[in-house]
């Protein structure tokens, strides 16, 4: 029932993870068909498919599965000192390991008119996403309802403490370009699937100039999008946050076909 629970949890968190579970036996071996393990991407576990080497080998085969998202049968020798497990049980298993569906995991930095209606467009999407404000009034339950968190404090802070579910998607929206600048300092150098900050081309040149003086290298702002968005001449907030939803749907698309 755990595993259960544990499946039903990652599902509505959109997170990564691979379902393993035994599907073949013969002779001796620690766990029976059925017996399922959940892998995260970090490694660790809930639930066992038999411990030892074997299971060390299987939780190795579903990060691999989890990095290329496709399914896969394998097999390990459970009889002979020579195996690749090294075991002697004295039989063989069989293991169906299953990449678990990911969601893009939205950043919204801002809770402003361009943040609330991206975040609207988010649950629609069932994209969990989490808005970071330093205004508290913009940054309630009442307002992002939807949110999977709410976090308030300087943008600094909170954007150079973030710990991101991945695949992160990072979008740059606060009340002004001081406060972007710092988000997109911070977050620039973190791991994540896409990164766009709201602004005009003259202030995207003046942002990029500041951040190769601090030392910032081409190859990193070369992952930014900015101006953020698909250029379809979107103007107001709704067609703005369009323009972000439609290019983030583009980016993970690419992505999970890879």
């Amino acid at each position: 029932m755990e595993i259960w629970e544990e499946l039903a949890r990652l599902e509505r968190q959109g997170r990564q993870a691979a379902l393993v579970t035994v599907i073949r036996t013969q002779g001796s071996t620690p766990r029976e068909v059925g017996a399922r393990m959940i892998v995260f991407p970090d490694g660790s576990i809930k639930g066992t498919v038999g411990g030892s080497a074997v299971e060390a080998l299987v939780i190795g085969e579903a990060r691999e599965v989890m990095q290329q998202a496709k399914p896969r049968l394998v097999q390990h020798d459970l009889t002979d000192w020579t195996s690749d497990t090294g075991m002697i049980c004295g039989g063989k298993m069989e293991f169906l390991i299953e990449p678990l569906a990911t969601r893009p995991q939205l950043y919204i930095f801002g809770g402003g008119h361009v943040g609330l209606a991206l975040a609207r467009l988010a649950e629609q999407l069932e994209y969990p996403c989490h808005v970071l404000e330093d205004r508290p009034d913009f940054a309630t339950p009442e307002r992002f309802p939807q949110a999977a968190s709410l976090r308030v404090g300087a943008y600094s802070e909170m954007a150079r403490d973030l710990e991101p579910v991945q695949p992160a998607y990072y979008i740059i929206l606060t009340r002004c370009h001081d406060t972007d600048l710092e988000v997109l300092r911070e977050t620039l150098r973190k791991p994540g699937a896409y990164l766009g900050v709201i602004c005009s081309r003259p202030k995207k040149a003046e942002m990029f100039r500041l951040l190769t003086e601090e030392g910032a290298r081409p190859e990193e702002l070369e992952r930014v999008h900015a101006p953020i968005g698909l250029d379809i001449g979107s103007q107001s907030p709704p067609e703005i946050a369009v323009s972000i939803i439609a290019e983030i749907i583009r980016e993970f698309k690419a992505h999970t076909r890879r």
